[in-house]
């Protein structure tokens, strides 16, 4: 059987060729495929033509698949099994219930509104892959521009035309400083920058939005800027570092929490300070033009839910 006959074969052959082989019984396949016998009849010998043997045989027991019925029968099997999973999967990528999402966040977006939209869409897509990654706003928007994120949750950078994007809901980040409870000040209230500057420090380095808002504080204490710093973006080096040093360690609000109150055993803990230290705020983005799959859609709708309900 050639691929130009087998091309021919169409998923309603398969559907009366299992129902035969299953049933023993052309009037009763007939019947289960919603057909009448002589329409049947017809298709099986339709069939019969195009494979160019007998497919069945009509014996006293009913319908004996031939060797070649039997092969036809045990593919019909999966064939449309596997076209039954097929539109399964079409009707769930429809209604965004499937599919790939990939997004991109800095910290305090991932843990505080990426990573509750992810768990929300997951009981709702359980097959859906989901890639999330955590990077500055730079990174984030070049790999939004290029393709590789459906949105993000980031700032603009300066020198980056912003008319380009949609850009929505502004979000403040809240830093809070970290230090290991061993630390001299773990214990201390009301601590004003002053009383941080001669302890080392490790956060990500200059113009990172964190270093800045740390900075800026020292400034608005009217007190010099940390000299023993350690810069890195890793948040394992941070960690690391805090807890075999006195050394301090911006990190944002929701990272905080997940450190210092749900995970107690971690050994780390929050300086009480004087004011707030607070972040310029970043957006959830998108490209403008760009068609968004369903599936993204939702994940981005759900994102928005945890904006309006926090």
């Amino acid at each position: 059987m050639n691929n130009t006959l087998a091309n021919r074969l169409q998923p309603k052959h398969f559907t009366l060729i299992k129902a035969i082989g299953e049933l023993g019984q052309l009037s009763l396949a007939a019947g289960q495929v919603s057909m009448t016998q002589p329409a049947a009849s017809r298709m099986l010998a339709e069939i019969e033509r195009i494979v160019g043997a007998a497919v069945f045989l009509r014996t006293p027991k009913g319908m004996e698949a031939t060797e070649v019925g039997a092969a036809l029968v045990r593919r019909s099997e999966i064939l449309l099994q596997e076209m039954r999973e097929a539109m399964r999967e079409v009707d769930a990528i429809k209604r965004g219930a499937s599919g790939t999402v990939s997004v991109g966040a800095v910290t305090g977006g991932a843990l505080g509104y990426i990573v509750p939209a992810i768990s929300t869409l997951k009981a709702e897509a359980r097959t859906a892959d989901i890639y999330v990654d955590v990077a500055p706003s730079g990174t984030l928007i070049s790999n939004l521009v290029s393709g590789q994120f459906d949105f993000v949750l980031g700032r603009i950078p300066v020198g980056v035309d912003a008319r380009q994007f949609h850009i929505r809901h502004a979000r403040t980040e809240e830093v809070d400083l970290i230090v290991h409870q061993s630390h001299p000040l773990a214990n201390s209230t009301d601590l004003g920058m002053t009383d941080l500057l001669h302890f080392p420090w490790v956060m990500q380095g200059p113009g990172a939005p964190v270093r800045q808002a740390v900075e800026n504080a020292f400034i608005d204490a009217g007190t010099t800027l940390p000299v023993d710093v350690v810069n890195t973006t890793s948040l394992l080096v941070m960690i690391a570092m805090i807890a075999a040093s006195n050394a301090i360690t911006p990190l944002s609000r929701e990272v905080s929490d997940l450190l210092c109150r749900q995970t107690t055993g971690a050994g780390l803990c929050c300086l009480k300070i004087r004011r707030p230290i607070i972040v310029l705020p970043y957006h959830m983005i998108s490209m403008k033009n760009r068609h968004m799959s369903t599936l993204a859609a939702r994940l981005q709708d759900l994102v928005l839910q945890e904006f309006t309900t926090r």
